[in-house]
């Protein structure tokens, strides 16, 4: 079970979602020293991603983008600011009227 999901429903179809992802990823490599691995797909594309006590997977398809983070135990007590870090960082990434 996850210890943090976002979940973003839109209608922004696969490739502006991808442009978007794509952008998260390159952020989370900078910004936090993620380690990802970025697979296009036709129907959706997959993010999956790992760091210093952090693992997750993000799902974009042409309807909704999905991530899902797994925290080791010593960030566990970090959830609540990793979780807010992240929906801000999603969100400025998407068009307002998409963002919650």
């Amino acid at each position: 079970m996850a210890d943090v999901h976002i979940l973003r429903k839109h209608a922004l179809g696969l490739l502006a979602i991808r442009k978007i992802a794509f952008r998260w990823a390159e952020l989370a490599e900078a910004e936090y020293g993620m380690r990802c691995v970025y697979q296009e797909g036709r129907a959706a594309d997959e993010l999956f991603f790992t760091g210093a006590g952090v693992q997750g997977h993000l799902v974009a398809t042409r309807s909704k983008l999905e991530i899902k983070v797994e925290l080791g135990i010593l960030l566990r007590a970090f959830k609540s600011s990793i979780e807010q870090e992240m929906v801000k960082n999603i969100d400025a990434l998407l068009p307002a009227k998409l963002s919650k």
